[in-house]
């Protein structure tokens, strides 16, 4: 069984020789080791046999972003003027834009060792200012996707695994716009105005998902963004409200194109599960146990595993601090839950993937076992 048909039949819940293993965003193949910008973390030596490690020994799961050049990506920066200053180690990014007699600004901060991009001001920061938004023109957006890079990505991955397209959903556009506490101030008590945000991006994103499924048919898809609308940051009761009402229709036209939907939501989803399965979709990531999560990969294997392919539930910082023993457990213990009782598939994999310049000998090592044990497995 190549790596490709262990996802592929693991997606259809048909049996496999052993549940696949992948290492998220860690594949193989996109970072670039010989890329010398200061700010590719990848081009430490040190990644080098993790890098390889993931090509040769994981059912590699590549995310793949879909441009669309007949237009701006979101209108919301389409106009955006962007400075780029570098001071020290650190490159500190500010967009400007002027428009409707209001000033928005986003500053965003990067380090040279750390592989993330900071928000230090959000582009929104209050109800006014997303009502100041809501009047900007927003047809200005790209709608011819370009596949062309995800194709020539297929190419190159083969039969070692599948390209995933990646595509937000409209709560992870709208709520991105703030601070998470005002996120949640405006989401909770300036409802109604905040659905005017999420159906602007409902717009953009659900012509988008219907015009890269009928481009790229049966396919695997990973939807961020419900995980805005889980406690602590929002009731239960909301998730229906901000994801099921506008990822439905993404998954539908997902599924009409004989495609797959994995939704992304870390933390607690114990409450939300019921929503999730209602909005049709066919996986989930990465089921984090507590204390990261709320739920054990056991229950969801046993209540809603004949409806989602699960992805999971390896923690990061698992990976990053456990000795050999401790971690061995934690494999042992995902696999036996993940593939527990009747459900649709597992896949083991962790929950996000090292962001340092230096990958450790003891993260090194917990990669290599979760690789080995998965390959192992037999059930």
């Amino acid at each position: 069984m190549t790596r490709r048909d262990r996802i592929i039949r693991t997606m259809r819940g048909e049996p496999v020789d052993r549940p696949p293993v992948n290492f998220y965003e860690i594949n193989g193949l996109t970072e670039n080791p010989a890329d010398t910008d200061p700010f590719n973390v990848f081009n430490h030596p040190s990644w080098k046999p993790l890098i390889e490690l993931a090509r040769d020994k994981t059912d590699r799961i590549v995310l793949g972003k879909i441009p669309f050049p007949d237009g701006p990506w979101l209108p919301t920066y389409a106009d955006m003027k962007w400075e780029h200053r570098t001071k020290g180690k650190s490159l500190f990014i500010t967009g400007t834009q002027e428009a409707g007699g209001h000033k928005f600004t986003i500053r965003q901060r990067r380090d040279m060792d750390i592989n993330t991009v900071w928000t230090l001001e959000h582009f929104l920061k209050d109800a006014g200012d997303l009502e100041k938004w809501l009047e900007l023109p927003w047809e200005d957006f790209g709608r011819k996707p370009d596949v062309s890079g995800f194709l020539e990505l297929e190419k190159k991955v083969g039969d070692t695994g599948v390209v995933m397209v990646d595509m937000a959903d409209p709560l992870c556009g709208a709520a991105e716009l703030f601070d998470m506490g005002d996120f949640t101030m405006v989401a909770f008590e300036e409802r109604e105005l905040f659905h005017k945000a999420l159906e602007r991006f409902a717009r953009v994103i659900q012509e988008r998902t219907e015009a890269v499924a009928a481009a790229l048919p049966g396919r695997l898809w990973r939807i961020p963004g419900p995980e805005y609308a889980t406690p602590p940051y929002l009731p239960p009761a909301l998730f229906g409200e901000f994801v099921v009402r506008y990822d439905k229709p993404m998954i539908a036209a997902i599924h009409r194109s004989g495609g797959w939907a994995r939704i992304h939501s870390h933390g607690r989803i114990r409450d939300v599960l019921p929503h999730i399965i209602s909005a049709g979709a066919d996986g989930i990531d990465p089921v984090e146990p507590p204390p990261q999560g709320d739920v054990e990969l056991s229950y969801v294997r046993e209540k809603y595993g004949r409806d989602l392919v699960l992805f999971g539930n390896i923690e990061i910082t698992d990976i990053e601090n456990l000795d050999e023993d401790g971690f061995r457990r934690k494999v042992a213990a995902a696999l036996e839950e993940g593939t527990s009782g009747t459900g649709r598939g597992f896949v083991l994999q962790p929950s996000a993937c090292p962001l340092g310049r230096e990958i450790s000998p003891r993260t090194m090592r917990n990669y290599g076992i979760m690789a080995e044990m998965a390959a192992g497995f037999a059930k």
